[in-house]
């Protein structure tokens, strides 16, 4: 299984440099996440429980960090074992550059999965990777929250009374955008557990 995808992440590459390497933050924005715990040696253990179509697991996982380049990127090696469910190992190349409105995160992801993960089908597979990166992403950019410019905007035009045509659309769809993006980085998470 291959995933490839660039997210648009509401704040600068620097903090989310500083969130996406904060055991806390990456806990609190993994979907199903138990737990996420830097290890001495470097790599993180992970503890995640979810449901995908008819099987439910906890898996547990251990992801190493490779050519870490600050605040730019690094690639990920991950693998999992839920058990019967099965399991799931794999790499992810991850890159963030500044973009208008925040910070392009890029990633390609390849995975293998086995067990009874492999038995019920990629369409649902790939479903619910999709659905658990939307909720990722949404919760990092909750996390985050808006740049100041665009919270400082969102402040005026509260403001200001609403009149036809004056672009509320356009917020709304960036919101639904943004939420978008989030939610495919947590199914990048759940695929590496």
């Amino acid at each position: 299984m291959e995933l490839s995808h660039t997210r648009l992440v509401p704040a600068p590459p620097d903090r989310v440099w500083e969130a996406l390497n904060d055991p806390d933050t990456l806990k609190a924005c993994i979907p199903g996440c138990e737990s996420f715990v830097r290890e001495p040696d470097g790599t993180w253990s992970t503890t995640v429980a979810m449901k995908i179509g008819p099987v439910s697991a906890r898996f547990a996982g251990r992801v190493e960090l490779a050519d870490v380049t600050p605040p730019t990127g690094y690639t990920l090696k991950f693998n999992g074992q839920g058990g019967a469910a099965g399991f799931a190992s794999g790499e992810a190349k991850v890159s963030l550059s500044p973009a208008d409105g925040g910070t392009a995160l890029a990633y390609v992801a390849k995975a293998q999965i086995g067990g009874k993960l492999a038995q019920i089908g990629s369409r649902l597979v790939d479903g619910a990777a999709a659905k658990i990166a939307d909720d990722f992403f949404a919760r990092l950019a909750e996390t985050l929250g808006p740049p100041p410019a665009v919270a400082e905007a969102a402040a005026e035009a509260a403001l200001e009374p609403e009149t036809a045509g004056s672009g509320r659309w356009v917020r709304y769809a960036a919101i639904a955008v943004i939420l978008a993006l989030i939610v495919w980085l947590a199914t990048r998470g759940s695929i590496r557990f």
